[in-house]
């Protein structure tokens, strides 16, 4: 006699709840326009969320995009972002600020965080031979 797989809380949020009914299959339609637009009918649509509708239609979309985690194929991840940036158009908010990589604040240096706080280290052999 096989033993059942334990469920993840993951798959029993997707199957038992009732914060946002959503229309069959959205998440395998073809547009990230349709996608988006779905969500937010959805959204509006529901008198148990706890949250505003554009919160929870965003919440919804990242949740499944988190679910399918390494396994969802690049083609797909682009279409759930898309579909996040019409979701931001259909409730008018502004686009997501693209993240910056940190600037240096010296030459040859970058800091470490350590549990003591922030101290530098330097990158230069000339330096760490001259503590030595």
């Amino acid at each position: 006699m096989a033993i059942a797989r334990k469920q993840r809380w993951s798959q029993r949020v997707t199957e038992t709840s009732d914060a946002l009914t959503l229309e069959k299959g959205v998440f395998t339609r073809s547009s990230a326009r349709s996608i988006a637009a779905s969500l937010k009918r959805s959204a509006e649509r529901s008198h148990k969320r706890k949250s505003s509708p554009y919160r929870s239609a965003m919440s919804m979309l990242t949740f499944y995009e988190n679910r399918a985690g390494r396994t969802l194929p690049a083609a797909s991840k682009r279409k759930l972002e898309d579909a996040k940036e019409e979701l931001r158009k259909l409730y008018g908010k502004s686009a997501k600020k693209k993240a910056t990589a940190p600037r240096r604040s010296r030459a040859g240096t970058s800091k470490v965080r350590s549990k003591a706080g922030v101290r530098r280290r330097t990158h230069t052999r000339a330096r760490a031979r001259k503590k030595r």
